[in-house]
């Protein structure tokens, strides 16, 4: 069992608790590690030995961690109607729309993405997956955002399939901005009415423009 920041602090270990603890219903004595590891700011970090710290009030402690959307994602980096079959053919598919969108390598995407996928599901239950992963050379966090056409199976910890996808890539040194983004998007996707207005989205350019929007009011 690792702590859920992967062993970067256990400041940090009581911020994500309290953060996962209000996620739609789910206790953190719910919680397994494939649950919290999604949080870890690297899948290859050594974790940091011994129970996280208590639970700390996580108002404040979010206040560092706000980040605007429009700074993360573009329209190329969005999919308001993918169809696929599986995660590995999702994580395919977000390798060539990093690719198209920011000139990253799909093939090491879709790698560093598997790799991350073994440490435990990315799947927080009712339809949404924050997959995410750091790779080498990139120069800061880049957004992926995808609504698929049917759910697919994802190992969620409800164990239902998903269709909301925010996908995150950061470069190899990014701990705290790795956490911080992690942190801006969970919070966003915590809101059912957030969600419900994307699935609801008659195009990509709407779903845009709801995340940009959406987005920058929920950080206020």
């Amino acid at each position: 069992m690792t702590a859920p920041s992967g062993g970067w602090s256990r400041d940090l270990d009581s911020i994500l608790t309290a953060l996962w603890q209000g996620w739609r219903g789910f206790a953190v004595g719910q919680l397994t590690f494939a649950a919290r590891a999604p949080m870890a700011p690297c899948f290859d970090g050594t974790p940091e030995k011994g129970p996280p710290g208590p639970p700390v009030e996580i108002r404040p402690a979010l206040s560092m961690f706000m980040m605007e959307f429009h700074d993360l994602i573009t329209r190329k980096a969005l999919a308001s109607s993918l169809s696929v079959n599986n995660k590995k053919q999702l994580f395919q598919k977000l390798g060539d729309m990093a690719a198209e969108a920011y000139g990253l390598d799909a093939d090491a995407v879709y790698d560093r993405l598997i790799e991350r996928g073994r440490l435990g599901s990315t799947g927080f239950g009712d339809g949404i997956a924050i997959p995410h992963a750091k790779i080498d050379g990139l120069d800061r966090v880049y957004g992926l955002f995808v609504r698929l056409d049917t759910p697919i199976p994802f190992d969620a910890i409800d164990g239902g399939p998903v269709d909301i996808i925010f996908s995150l890539l950061s470069p190899i040194d990014s701990g705290a901005e790795h956490l911080k983004t992690l942190a801006r998007v969970s919070r966003y996707l915590r809101s059912g009415s957030n969600v419900a207005r994307l699935r609801g989205a008659g195009s990509a350019e709407a779903m845009l423009a709801l995340l940009t929007d959406d987005g920058t009011r929920d950080a206020a």
